[in-house]
């Protein structure tokens, strides 16, 4: 097995933070924005409402995709709550 260099691992935990924040914020905006756009006209057709609920699935899916740190090498676990929680 390769070893990983130091810094590694910091560097993975905010990279893969960095890609759960941005999506985070991409399904925010979707939502919102599906959901003007399906009351914009007035009324919400059963097709609009199809793919509210969709859209929300999707990001409560996501949501729980939340990263979290891997064991270290002493076998306890480093920390599992996400960066945004930490100092």
């Amino acid at each position: 097995m390769i070893p990983i260099p130091p810094g590694a691992e910091d560097f993975l935990w905010t990279l893969k933070t960095g890609i759960w924040s941005i999506g985070t914020a991409s399904w925010v905006f979707g939502i919102s924005d599906r959901t003007l756009a399906a009351l914009m006209d007035g009324y919400l057709s059963a097709i609009d409402i199809v793919q509210l609920c969709t859209a929300t699935f999707f990001f409560a899916s996501w949501l729980l995709l939340r990263p979290m740190k891997m064991k270290s090498k002493q076998g306890a676990v480093q920390s599992a709550e996400p960066l945004l929680d930490q100092p």
